[in-house]
């Protein structure tokens, strides 16, 4: 069997100067990330203010163009309503024509029916009257006189008679 080893007193004394070597690179690289992270605040905090105004302009720009096509769409809609609605328009007008059409023939049926002469025979029928009257002047021309003078007598006559 053989005898443990122990490390002798210079072989320690090398460990702690080497941990101490650790330690110091350590505390050096932690320092050296310390100034960069400042400095990268520095370099933020310097080109921040930039990168705003960068991005409020490149914001604005989008705007315009979101606006001019939405602009754009809301014509385009509004083109396509409007001619829809005067389609609609036409076709109420149409369908309101005939339906007054077919409610002119029915009530003109149904007067037909009760005997109530319609307006192309009331035009008829006094057309006929001016025709025969204008006859009879010729055929009586003093009969036409005193005909004038009897219809306001006849006038007098209803009013006494309305009170």
């Amino acid at each position: 069997m053989s005898k443990p080893k122990f490390k002798s007193k210079s072989t320690s004394s090398q460990a702690s100067a080497a941990a101490a070597q650790k330690a110091g690179a350590l505390v050096e690289s932690a320092q050296q990330i310390w100034s960069a992270g400042l400095g990268a605040l520095k370099n933020a905090q310097g080109q921040g203010g930039k990168l705003f105004e960068t991005l409020v302009k490149e914001g604005m720009t989008i705007e315009q163009k979101t606006r001019k096509f939405a602009t754009g769409k809301v014509d385009e809609v509004r083109d396509v309503v409007e001619t829809k609605v005067e389609k609609v328009k036409e076709r109420a007008s149409d369908t309101w024509d005939k339906l007054e059409k077919v409610f002119e023939d029915r009530v003109s049926r149904a007067l037909g029916k009760l005997g109530v002469p319609g307006r192309d025979e009331m035009e008829a029928l006094v057309s006929r009257v001016e025709e025969l009257s204008k006859a009879v002047k010729k055929l009586n021309p003093q009969a036409a006189a005193p005909a004038a003078k009897k219809a306001p007598a006849k006038k007098a006559v209803r009013k006494t008679a309305a009170r």
